[in-house]
């Protein structure tokens, strides 16, 4: 079966549906919104009583296809449902009669725990936080949402009974290929084996243009690059894929961009998900022709027997600024306006960040090579304690340093914003339904896996420290930066930032693992002092893989980091500088 991908994330390119309408054929197109820090921002917004929650964006990007969805028997998945998929399913009825098109709409449900946290606090269920282990009772607000990410058995069961759209909530992105694939050929939840390789599919174009070109470190060899097309997975029945894209677009899918985005969003060795753990240190990749990457079936085991719960809550609110200065003497500037602030909005503010972004160049050949931008934060718990902050920034133009001044084309920020803070939390999985409910109202229960793994099948471990690199290579080696020998991709879980760096040439990856090991990684990553640092190793992917716990705060809807995701931190290592033995160069 070919699934094609539409949405990496609310906000993509919204044309993304056309370019899939137009471009090769597939069986099924799936679209993925719900990223965590997306999921932060619906819950404050969500009302039940006045309805939407779901993502309208997607809605008006299928209303125009449905006409010729229906006349190619495409189907549909996607978790645009957001905290309400049964008001999106009964929104696409409403546009599919309006259309005069005949097609089923189905949703699943049983994601939205939110109103069911005192029966699981009643019953025992702690639910500490993944990372500190606090208990959720501890945290000391009230959460606004609570969602488990199901598994894809839910989306088959909907497929199975003739639905043509299948709309969730907060399901894996990963469950948005599964579920299809499951459905397609008939896979049982003991299916492991197939299920574990739909997964690597599902997690490999889940973030679409992430998988052709876009966000990677190789980007100056990707053709096409200003509009990179959406990628597809050709899942055989036994669960091995091809990942490719559509001919007619832009970008491209290697080796290499497969690995950027299986290396991903992920904790380790071990991929858990809710149909099957994926032992992605068996994943094997091969380029089988021009856009075309082949991945071998993958082990798989049974399926952790806990649930992942997303809890957010308001936790306060913030207000920021970006403010510049221009050379020389940045360091003192900077630590004026540090001051200045300070001495205005203590008492009132609960944190205050500033940041400089940057260093002025030497000898600058414009202003703007000797400009610094200046990031400037602060956090209350009251959104009155923020309302000295604008002023505050906005007494200083004659008073501080010299050169003080902010972009003269954009308005300075006045009103503060909610601050959202997440908690991830297990639940036992039966706990957790997971239900199709088809358009006159049936409800399908999914089935579920005989067997859980154990807690050693799920164990992340770390991988032995390489040796370390002999006197004479680091004495006769060319210090370069990193990148010039590695590609990397960087991603959050929660608070924790994810680097996969990775060697495109095998010669050169016993080099980059001794290079690498965990105490060269704390020296390289100086942010990363106070982190726990998890290393593994993927030889068939020439891949070291670190887990940097704690670097992105409680969650990147929270943190004051200006890279607030850690989008940027596998960039910042391939800048930094190593040194190479001369013959691998």
């Amino acid at each position: 079966m070919r699934i094609g991908n539409f949405s990496g994330y609310l906000g993509d390119r919204f044309t993304a549906i056309d370019e899939a309408m137009a471009g090769d054929p597939v069986d099924v197109l799936m679209g993925d919104y719900l990223a965590e820090v997306t999921l932060a921002a619906l819950a404050v917004t969500y009302d039940p009583a006045r309805g939407g929650g779901w993502v309208d964006y997607f809605r008006k990007q299928l209303r125009p296809h449905l006409a010729t969805i229906a006349e190619r028997g495409i189907r549909i998945v996607t978790n645009a449902g957001g905290f309400n998929p049964e008001g999106l399913a009964a929104a696409l009825r409403e546009d599919l009669a309006e259309a005069g098109v005949d097609l089923t709409v189905a949703h699943v449900e049983g994601d939205n725990v939110l109103d069911r946290l005192g029966e699981f606090h009643t019953d025992g269920h702690a639910m500490e936080h993944l990372d500190t282990g606090a208990p959720l009772k501890d945290w000391g607000v009230d959460p606004i949402a609570a969602n488990s990410y199901l598994g894809g058995f839910g989306i088959a069961e909907a497929l199975r009974a003739g639905a043509d759209i299948v709309v969730t909530g907060r399901v894996t992105d990963a469950s948005l290929t599964a579920g299809p694939a499951a459905w397609w050929h008939g896979w049982t939840p003991d299916d492991w084996g197939p299920l574990a390789g739909a997964i690597t599919a599902g997690h490999i174009i889940e973030c679409g243009a992430h998988a052709t070109g876009g966000n990677f470190s190789g980007f100056t060899q990707v053709p096409g690059m200003v509009k990179c097309g959406f990628p597809i997975a050709e899942i055989a029945a036994d669960g091995s894929s091809v990942i490719t894209k559509h001919a007619r677009d832009g970008g491209m899918v290697t080796v290499d961009t497969v690995t950027a985005q299986l290396v991903y969003e992920i904790q380790g060795p071990r991929y858990l998900n809710p149909d099957a753990t994926v032992h992605l240190d068996t994943v094997r990749l091969s380029q089988v022709g021009k856009d075309r990457v082949a991945i071998a079936p993958v082990t798989g085991s049974p399926p952790p027997p806990t649930a992942k719960v997303a809890v957010f809550a308001q936790i306060g609110w913030q207000i920021s600024q970006m403010l510049f200065c221009t050379s020389p003497n940045v360091a003192e500037k900077v630590a004026l306006l540090r001051d200045q602030l300070r001495a205005q909005l203590e008492g009132h503010v609960d944190q205050l960040d500033v940041t400089p972004l940057g260093t002025a160049a030497e000898d600058p050949h414009s202003q703007w090579e000797a400009t610094v931008p200046i990031r400037v934060m602060a956090t209350a718990r009251a959104p009155e304690a923020l309302k000295p902050f604008p002023a505050a920034v906005g007494s200083l133009y004659l008073q501080g340093f010299p050169g003080f001044h902010h972009d003269g084309g954009a308005q300075p920020v006045r009103e503060p914003w909610p601050r959202i803070d997440y908690w991830p939390a297990l639940l036992p999985a039966e706990l957790v339904p997971n239900t199709a409910v088809l358009a006159d109202g049936t409800r399908l229960e999914a089935p579920v896996s005989s067997r859980w793994a154990t807690p050693e099948e799920l164990e992340q471990g770390r991988s032995p420290e390489p040796p370390a690199a002999s006197t004479a290579a680091t004495a006769g080696g060319r210090r370069i930066p990193l990148g010039e020998l590695t590609y990397a991709r960087a991603g959050d879980k929660g608070g924790n930032s994810n680097v996969g760096i990775w060697a495109p040439d095998p010669e050169h990856w016993e080099w980059l693992r001794s290079t690498l090991s965990t105490s060269a990684i704390r020296e390289l990553l100086p942010e990363a002092k106070d982190c726990d640092v998890v290393r593994h190793e993927f030889p068939y992917l020439r891949a070291v893989h670190v887990v940097l716990k704690g670097l992105l705060g409680t969650g990147g809807s929270s943190n004051l980091r200006v890279d607030q995701i850690g989008k940027s931190v596998g960039e910042y290592l391939r800048s930094k500088h190593v040194t190479v033995p001369e013959e691998l160069l």
